[in-house]
């Protein structure tokens, strides 16, 4: 029933945008627990529980530090933050830590210094004054600190005043006393959790004899920290402003009262402590809700109601991940195939890639979510604008990274296409053999000679020169390469070289038509020189040959001025002339 109500509410909270969520300061929030969150998935599945378990609970302490960094970055109180760390950090005593009976008590009293750190400003504020003892806030500190369990500082505190008080001196005595004899379990202790609570129940039982006897009646302000100590639940409740919250008031009830509380037993009294300290003509308000859940141990009741109250992934995917690992949500499959874990982490990673800076982040995500996060990737990776080429290269180096083939031809096409507009025409072409586009590797090689026809030179010249391999994907592309060849050695004077690749060029038959005449051309001034035409006699009786099948190929299909013609055919039958003669004297 938790998944079918889930879903609904999951896909309609995924559409609420939180502007102020993708502020710079908060991106800062998205960037490191990226990091925390690859290094999570590289904990290997088949480590003992009892080894991972640290490792989880110094992963989950690290989600925490990136969320009060924020907030310190932000110098302002950002409720939401706020909300989120609190309840990570009970969800880390509670699930990940899973700390037993008697550690229980001192998480929770560390969770709420944390999150009620007011006194200690308030604390500041009295110790600087010129009297602190008789500044208005004095008692509020000393009240303040012993509802946290900080007695060290109560009697720190108090002792300033019993330096002044004479009269009262043996009563501040009894009350140092009382708050230094008090039992604090110590985890590491030879004692057991029984034998503590023995010790905890005589100490318990002495407070509550000074307390029956009157020891403080005189002291207003010493008596109300007995019966603090003896855990009055009436006290408690009368100092509300001082403790501002239920589980505040509940953790210091727990301390005075139930120390041994085990974890089974926290859901009991934190519903009591909720119903005593809110007021009972108003509902408990989201975040009330969601502790109360977290206090009945109902994981999936927590990561329901944060789904709801918040309007951003980046909690319930992150914390549901960490649970996940911890093996505490196995046992729950969406109805579509995929876990929960899963979903939310999809849900999370498809709002980064709406985002210009943070879209490189979701990858990851996408990574390690192995049901539905490749066809999400497929799917966002197409829609990512392709604004710089610095970026295209990006998001090209994701999919090459993947072997993923048809979005690495459809991004190197529309870079190839853009190039093209642009009439860019060395990286048109690079990118075109990137996407192995054959048509649009030959369109773009057309344009090259087209070029090369008009200016009587080649653009990208490094390009064409190192090619390699890659010039085979098209004809076109091949004569480029090799015509730009022919050209060099031309330049260089290796005539013979020079005419052996064009007459191979003509060969082959793989120039495009309209470039035959220029072929011609070219050829000419080779007939023309000794070391081809005493060398090689065959090779210009080859060209001539050859040379007159395109003239009158190019006669008969295109417009070509008689003159030209006439003076190829003058230039080619002297230099037949020449080639037979040769012929001759080499055969005789």
């Amino acid at each position: 029933p938790f998944l079918h109500a889930l879903t609904p509410t999951f896909l309609f909270v995924s559409q609420v945008k939180d502007e102020d969520i993708y502020s710079p300061i908060l991106r800062k929030l998205f960037n490191e627990s990226h990091h925390i969150f690859v290094g999570l998935q590289t904990i290997r599945e088949d480590l003992p529980s009892k080894n991972k378990k640290p490792q989880f609970v110094s992963i989950s302490k690290s989600y925490r530090s990136v969320i009060r960094a924020c907030m310190e970055e932000l110098q302002q109180v950002v409720s939401i933050l706020l909300a989120i760390e609190l309840i990570w950090n009970l969800c880390e005593v509670l699930f990940i830590d899973a700390v037993p009976a008697g550690s229980l008590l001192l998480h929770l009293l560390d969770w709420v210094r944390l999150h009620k750190a007011d006194v200690d400003e308030k604390a500041r504020e009295v110790l600087q004054s010129e009297s602190p003892v008789e500044h208005h806030g004095y008692w509020d500190v000393v009240v303040s600190y012993v509802l946290q369990g900080r007695l060290e500082e109560a009697r720190q505190m108090l002792a300033k005043q019993a330096a002044q008080q004479y009269a009262d001196k043996n009563m501040y005595k009894l009350m140092d006393n009382l708050l230094s004899k008090m039992p604090v379990y110590n985890p590491g202790s030879i004692h057991t959790l029984t034998e503590f609570d023995v010790k905890w129940r005589h100490w318990h039982e002495e407070v509550d004899r000074c307390l029956q006897d009157k020891s403080f009646a005189s002291n207003v302000h010493l008596e109300l920290i007995c019966k603090i100590l003896v855990g009055d639940e009436d006290t408690l409740l009368e100092h509300k402003e001082l403790l501002s919250t239920w589980y505040h008031f509940l953790v210091t009830r727990l301390l005075f009262a139930h120390p041994t509380i085990k974890p089974t037993e926290l859901h009991y009294y934190a519903q009591s402590c909720m119903a005593m300290f809110l007021d009972s003509r108003s509902a408990p308000e989201t975040l009330d809700s969601i502790l109360l859940a977290a206090f009945d141990f109902d994981i999936h009741q927590v990561i329901k109601d944060c789904s709801i109250a918040l309007n951003n992934w980046w909690f319930v995917a992150h914390l549901t991940d960490l649970l996940d690992h911890c093996k505490l949500l196995q046992s729950h499959n969406l109805h579509f195939g995929s876990n929960l874990r899963e979903f939310l982490l999809l849900e999370y990673a498809s709002g980064l890639f709406n985002h210009h800076s943070l879209w490189q982040l979701a990858v990851d995500y996408f990574d390690h979510c192995p049901e539905f996060g490749r066809v999400y990737l497929e799917l966002h990776i197409e829609r990512v604008p392709l604004d710089t080429e610095r970026k295209a290269l990006k998001v090209l180096r994701i999919c090459e990274q993947r072997q993923m083939p048809e979005q690495v031809r459809s991004i190197c096409k529309i870079m190839a296409k853009r190039a093209l507009r642009n009439n860019r025409l060395g990286s048109a072409l690079s990118w075109s053999i990137r996407a192995k586009d054959a048509a649009f590797a030959t369109l773009i090689s057309e344009r090259f000679l087209q070029d090369y026809c008009t200016r009587g030179t080649f653009s990208d010249l490094d390009l064409i020169d190192n090619l390699g391999p890659a010039m085979l994907l098209s004809d076109r592309l091949t004569f480029l390469v090799k015509y730009h060849e022919f050209h060099k050695l031309y330049g260089e004077k290796c005539f013979t070289e020079a005419a052996k690749l064009l007459l191979s060029l003509i060969t082959a038959k793989i120039a495009p038509r309209s470039f035959w005449m220029t072929l011609l051309t070219d050829a000419l001034p080779l007939l023309e020189q000794k070391e081809v035409s005493q060398t090689h006699p065959h090779l210009s009786l080859g060209l001539y040959d050859l040379t007159v099948i395109c003239v009158f190929w190019s006669f008969q299909e295109e417009d070509i001025e008689l003159t030209k013609v006439e003076l190829l055919r003058l230039a080619l039958a002297r230099n037949l002339a020449k080639a037979i003669v040769k012929e001759g004297t080499v055969d005789a």
